[in-house]
């Protein structure tokens, strides 16, 4: 039986020591601190700005602005988000963002960069502990290689990310001990390094991290199960919004994440703001029809699988669920077809994810739909 080898020699020591050193000091530094030192409540006023705004602008211009290209953004907000991601020490927004695309693009395969089958360790941080595929390209953001934002901040990104995230919160805390409390100005100093700094760097790593890993683990498939991606609340309140990930990955270029109106989504809400204050544009939505119709195609599989599953020991009942299950289907699809949000043409069919067909009468317009058993996973007309 051979013996489990780490590659030492393909380790990014750089990235394995910043990662492990940060938590450790988070996990025992920062508590000996806290129990230990008076703190002002100016330390966590920069913890309380600075987990939103690191995270935010992962989330908000890294992921959805800059990766996807969700909507646009003018040249302010464009430059917070690319200053404060630089702080969460997640690398260059545009290495962040090719890294993303690639992701999406070959999910759950070899090429996908934090691939989920090779283990929840690797999809969470074990990718970027160790350099196993050769020197990456960027050849899949020629669009943000043009930006002149992007590309200052990668030229800049380790600068921006110290002197931001870690040194001037020191230098706050510092300043704020010696101008308005009698507290020492080393632990106000040392406690905007330890609180503001490097605890909120590993809260915002990490909650980035487990989308990679949870949201590809646990959790619900409502919109697809062609792939391994999940729909968490738990993990869309740690990351502000980002935790609906079955649904961002069938539908990667809407501006929402959360696409109900009562699910958590902070960055879908601050981009819709941002929209009406002038400073976003061209917020990309998929039409409410093709939503529907993935439920609709999945929920119809789920019935199928169980259907089946119940055929052995109970025939007769598996035979009426069977037809409840299509009459049910037929009247969504003439529901559907009625809303107008589906056109339903004479002489012509919706064929959606379903698998079912819906036809209109041009004289009567009466709606029929049918079970078609051949469907394929496409939607001929929206």
């Amino acid at each position: 039986m051979s013996k489990f080898r780490i590659p030492f020699e393909k380790v990014d020591w750089i990235t394995s020591s910043f990662l492990i050193g940060t938590f450790l000091i988070a996990a025992t530094v920062v508590p000996w601190y806290i129990i230990n030192c008076d703190q002002s409540w100016f330390q966590w006023l920069m913890f309380a700005f600075m987990v939103p705004a690191t995270a935010m602008s992962i989330t908000l211009g890294y992921h959805r602005l800059f990766s996807h290209l969700s909507f646009k953004a003018k040249w302010p907000v464009k430059l917070f988000t690319l200053v404060f991601g630089a702080c969460a020490f997640e690398n260059s927004c545009l290495d962040w963002s090719s890294d993303h695309r690639k992701h999406h693009k070959h999910v759950d395969h070899d090429e996908d960069p934090y691939d989920i089958s090779k283990g929840f360790f690797w999809a969470h941080m074990g990718w970027l502990m160790f350099k196993l595929r050769p020197d990456k390209t960027n050849d899949n953001v020629n669009d943000l290689l043009k930006d002149r934002l992007v590309m200052w901040q990668h030229k800049y990104v380790q600068w921006i990310a110290l002197l931001v995230g870690l040194v001037g919160p020191a230098i706050l805390g510092g300043a704020y001990n010696h101008f308005f409390t009698e507290l020492p100005v080393w632990q106000g100093a040392l406690g905007g390094f330890l609180i503001a700094g490097v605890l909120r760097v590993v809260v915002v790593q990490h909650s980035t991290f487990f989308i990679n890993s949870l949201c590809h683990t646990i959790g619900q498939r409502p919109y697809s199960t062609k792939h391994s991606a999940r729909d968490s609340i738990i993990m869309a309140f740690a990351t502000f919004g980002e935790g609906y990930h079955n649904y961002h990955h069938e539908f990667q270029h809407d501006y929402r994440n959360g696409v109900k109106p009562w699910q958590w989504d902070p960055t879908k809400w601050t981009i819709w703001t941002l929209s009406k204050l002038g400073l976003a544009s061209n917020l990309r939505r998929v039409p409410d029809s093709k939503i529907l119709l993935a439920e609709m195609g999945e929920a119809r599989l789920r019935a199928e699988e169980k259907l089946a599953a119940l055929n052995a020991a109970h025939p007769t009942m598996t035979e009426r669920a069977h037809v409840m299950l299509n009459e049910l289907c037929e009247d969504l699809a003439k529901k559907l077809c009625r809303t107008g949000k589906t056109r339903c043409p004479a002489r012509r069919s919706v064929e959606a994810d379903t698998g079912w067909l819906a036809t209109r009468n041009p004289r009567s317009h009466e709606v029929r739909a049918f079970h078609s058993p051949d469907a394929s996973n496409r939607i001929t007309a929206i």
